[in-house]
């Protein structure tokens, strides 16, 4: 059963109440032409296999591993152009933000503030995004454990906020991989939390040396089936008509075509670990 927030957050679609979440999109907003046409996909997969759906893209990409890198259309564009595809597709939204002062910049524009995982520390930050009365995605650090995690609850909690939720995205493994610990799924959720598992950032396969992050993209599927199978509230994935012409992390996002087929194999999984009490 998911939280009051996230009843109230889907009281506009139609979906199973035993399914997962999810959270999909492009990385970055590029045009309004891929906003649209991810979305349209999207939405009507979601609404054909009853799965709750929030679109979600990047306004803003802050983080990037060379100075070169596309960073977006600029705050109005990229804001403008999220919130008109939650009007048009009746869709909650959602979007990452980097400083506090970003935080009640972007709360009229999404549904949901997303806080990057290097940043999933920072007090004045999860402070402020409490402050909006929007609901609180943080982002696990590659550097940190489940457990360490209800620390960002506490802090938003705190702060007057209950509307909040964990993301598992992976841990540092060496200097050039991550590692997935499944053990952090229940661990958070036993924060009282939702706990989404990013299937795609999880995969990342950060290069410092070329300027460029790569990816693991064949193992979304992989990713995807453990977080049902050991009780994720939802998924996250990022996704492409071309990841190969995709503006930021095109290396590990899944080709548009191949989500359909993904959900539907997960919708089946899900109803397999609810039907036994797995």
């Amino acid at each position: 059963m998911l939280p009051f927030f996230l009843q109230d957050l889907f009281s506009k679609q139609q979906y199973n109440p035993d399914s997962f979440f999810l959270i999909a999109g492009p990385c970055v907003v590029e045009s309004e032409e891929i906003v649209m046409e991810i979305a349209d996909s999207v939405a009507a997969t979601c609404k054909t296999l009853g799965i709750p759906y929030v679109f979600k893209a990047s306004y803003r990409k802050a983080n990037r591993t060379s100075a070169n890198s596309f960073t977006g259309i600029g705050d109005d564009n990229g804001l403008s152009l999220i919130k008109k595809v939650g009007d048009t597709y009746h869709l909650p939204t959602t979007s990452d933000i980097h400083a506090h002062e970003e935080a009640a910049m972007a709360a009229p524009f999404i549904d949901i503030l997303q806080i990057p995982a290097f940043l999933c520390r920072q007090t004045d930050l999860l402070v402020a995004a409490a402050a909006t009365n929007k609901i609180v995605n943080v982002k696990k650090g590659q550097f940190l454990s489940g457990e360490s995690m209800r620390f960002a609850v506490d802090k938003i909690q705190k702060a007057g906020n209950d509307k909040v939720m964990l993301t598992e995205r992976g841990n540092t493994f060496g200097y050039q991989d991550l590692i997935v610990d499944y053990r952090n799924i229940p661990t958070m959720l036993a924060h009282g939390v939702p706990v989404i598992m990013d299937c795609t950032h999880s995969l990342q396969q950060p290069n410092q040396s070329s300027g460029v992050t790569g990816g693991n993209p064949q193992m979304i599927g992989t990713i995807a089936k453990a977080a049902i199978a050991t009780g994720a509230s939802g998924l996250f994935i990022e996704t492409h008509p071309n990841p190969k012409e995709a503006k930021s992390d095109g290396a590990n996002m899944l080709p548009l075509q191949l989500l359909p087929a993904l959900l539907e194999k997960l919708v089946r999984l899900r109803e397999t670990v609810v039907k036994n009490g797995l």
